[in-house]
């Protein structure tokens, strides 16, 4: 059996010069995943869908799954869309105590212990083990100490996984992503903050961790990605666009080096010439997630104005569906406040329209839900050819020209796909 895990593959082609990647699909939504799952079906292409340690961990994390339900959820759906599971990759995205940064350090490492265990012993195969937050009273971590805690928690992946392969032999062993110079989580739009990592930084990083791996015992080939600042942010309402010659130094380095390639986060919102510069300089997994959300709520958004249009002046019961995500985000601001201001008309516009699009966080609350299932019912029977024209013209092409079922779902899930086209092809992987 070929053990060579499919990273591993793309790292050793960047390594022979060749400018290919793999989009990391960083989400809990439905329709992302679904989306995520047409896009591999459709271009024959393998698909990377990770989940975050506060997405999903062993205590549920915000959606309520543990690592294993999401595997099962990604599986599932995979077999409604008619995706051989060999085509997936699991991935499990900031591994470590970044959930529980205010505890104890000795506390908060004790959880990511557990936390890695379970995503290792679900199967996930693509772990980055991320422990550069300094925990409880801590003020700055050396690149020795993060490295320690890592070797700590890859130790335990490497049980969990040795566990979960006794049952499942044919599964090829995981690969491990390390870095810790890691963007804000969702974007923070800090431009002058936004500083690109030094290649002599990503140098003694990749040294230390590997002599700290081996005095483990651990496989350093197995190491296949550094996360790094290449120059990417988002905002609000900013992008901070790649730019080559900023990035120049570390990529060149990084290229030299024969044993990792880049991970780059936060590159939602990025123009597709930019997402392919960056796999062509050696950022070949590239982290996407709330461009993805935000392009699922558009298109929500556009169902409801359409449901309204088509229903004036009826009985019909209504969606009110980006009433009520408001108001569940108001009813519980935790997920949104420290990002958006408080100050109105401000907060209003950025609760529905910021680039973080911090709404992600509220489409699995009950009354949202609904609100939800509301308007796909109102919708089922389809929409309107010139309606559809007015609030979702691209999709409206693709039905006139048969490449799309006028059904909200079918239209969602092609909203998505419009961004997700733009990685698949900066990333060679449309076939």
């Amino acid at each position: 059996m070929d053990d060579m895990h499919k990273l591993r593959k793309i790292l050793k082609q960047q390594k022979e010069g060749k400018a290919v990647g793999i989009c990391s699909v960083c989400s809990s939504s439905r329709f992302v995943i679904d989306a995520a799952l047409v896009q591999a079906r459709e271009t024959g292409s393998d698909v990377l869908i990770e989940a975050t340690a506060n997405q999903v961990n062993q205590l549920g994390g915000y959606t309520g799954m543990k690592p294993a339900d999401f595997r099962d959820f990604v599986l599932e759906r995979a077999e409604v869309f008619g995706l051989p599971a060999d085509r997936i990759i699991l991935g499990g995205d900031h591994l470590g105590p970044v959930a529980w940064k205010g505890r104890p350090a000795e506390e908060a490492m004790k959880l990511a212990d557990d936390l890695v265990y379970e995503f290792a012993r679900a199967g996930f195969t693509k772990i980055h083990l991320d422990c550069s937050m300094p925990l409880g009273d801590e003020v700055t971590l050396s690149t020795e100490e993060i490295a320690d805690r890592t070797v700590r928690l890859a130790k335990i992946s490497e049980r969990g996984f040795a566990e979960y392969k006794q049952d499942n032999p044919d599964t090829v062993s995981p690969v491990y992503v390390i870095g810790s110079e890691v963007p804000t989580p969702g974007g923070s739009g800090d431009e002058e903050g936004l500083t690109v990592t030094k290649a002599s930084d990503l140098l003694n990083m990749l040294e230390c961790f590997q002599e700290k791996f081996e005095e483990a015992e651990l496989p350093w080939r197995r190491v296949v990605a550094a996360v790094v600042q290449p120059g990417v942010e988002f905002g609000n309402s900013e992008v901070h666009e790649y730019v080559p010659s900023e990035a120049e130094l570390l990529t060149e380095t990084a290229k030299a080096t024969a044993c990792v390639v880049l991970e780059g986060h936060s590159t939602d919102y990025q123009k597709e010439k930019s997402l392919a510069a960056m796999v062509r300089d050696g950022i070949a997994i590239l982290k996407v997630g709330p461009a993805l959300t935000f392009a699922a709520r558009e298109a929500l958004y556009a169902l409801e104005m359409m449901e309204k249009e088509m229903y004036a002046g009826t009985d019909t019961k209504l969606s009110a569906f980006a009433q009520t995500l408001d108001e569940a985000m108001l009813a519980d601001p935790s997920n949104w406040k420290g990002h958006y201001t408080d100050e109105e008309p401000q907060s209003s516009f950025l609760r529905k329209y910021s680039y973080s699009d911090r709404s992600r966080y509220y489409m699995n609350v009950p009354e949202v839900q609904e609100s939800l299932s509301v308007l796909m019912s109102n919708l089922m029977g389809g929409v309107p050819a010139t309606l559809l024209s007015q609030y979702m013209p691209a999709q409206y092409t693709k039905l006139r020209e048969g490449y799309l079922k006028n059904e909200p779902e079918a239209l969602v899930i092609d909203k998505v796909r419009e961004t997700l086209d733009q990685y698949w092809r900066a990333c060679g992987q449309e076939h």
